[in-house]
C-alpha cells in the first residue's frame, strides 16, 4: 500500500519503550459528502475505524470497526486500498512511550440499512456520532478549533487525509 505521508513529532528520542498499534480506517464517499465520526465532546472528526486486534487482518478490522463505531456494514467486495499514514510520536498518556501507528485507509461502500453502534467506553464518553458531511467542513473544524486534551497529531492526520482526497478529485 502506498504511503500517503508520515507524521513524526520528533519528540520521542528519549522514550524507553515502544508501542506499535496499526489501524484500519474506512473512506465512505456518497456524492460530495463523506461519512465521518464526530466526537461531540471534543468537536473533531475522524474516519470510522480503529485498532487492528492480534490475529486480525486489516480488512477484518476495517469491517469490525466500521460496524462498531458507525453502525455501518461494509460490503467486502467494495473494499479498495487508498493508502497508509505512518505516525510516530511520544505517548500521550505515557510520556516514556514511543507510539508507532500505521493507519491503513480503504475506500468502501456500505449497506443502506444501518445498525446500532457498539462503542467502547471512551467512544461513548466522547459521544461518537456518524455524520455525512462536506470534507471542507470537517477540515475546518479539525484545524480551526481547540479540541481540549485530544491528540492533535491524530486530528491533523485526519484533516490531511481529507485534504488529499479533495486534491485527488474524489469530491467532484
Amino acid at each position: 500500500m502506498r504511503c500517503l505521508f508520515t507524521l513524526d513529532t520528533g519528540d520521542h528520542d528519549a522514550c524507553t519503550h515502544t508501542t506499535v498499534r496499526p489501524s484500519a480506517r474506512s473512506i465512505i464517499i456518497t456524492g460530495k459528502k463523506i461519512a465521518l465520526i464526530h466526537s461531540l465532546k471534543y468537536d473533531y472528526y475522524k474516519f470510522p475505524g480503529g485498532g487492528i486486534e492480534p490475529g486480525e487482518d486489516p480488512l477484518q478490522a476495517l469491517i469490525r470497526e466500521t460496524r462498531e463505531e458507525a453502525g455501518l456494514t461494509v460490503i467486502p467486495q467494495s473494499i479498495r486500498e487508498y493508502g497508509c499514514v505512518h505516525r510516530v510520536q511520544r505517548g500521550v498518556l505515557d510520556r516514556t512511550e514511543r507510539f508507532i501507528q500505521d493507519n491503513y485507509y480503504y475506500f468502501c461502500q456500505t449497506e443502506e440499512q444501518g445498525a446500532a453502534q457498539k462503542l467502547d467506553g471512551y467512544e461513548a464518553a466522547e459521544r461518537f456520532t456518524l455524520e455525512y458531511m462536506s470534507p471542507l467542513q470537517a477540515i475546518g473544524t479539525n484545524l480551526g478549533k481547540d479540541h481540549g486534551p485530544k491528540d492533535k497529531t491524530m486530528i491533523l492526520r485526519e484533516a490531511r487525509v481529507l485534504e488529499l482526497l479533495i486534491k485527488e478529485g474524489y469530491f467532484k
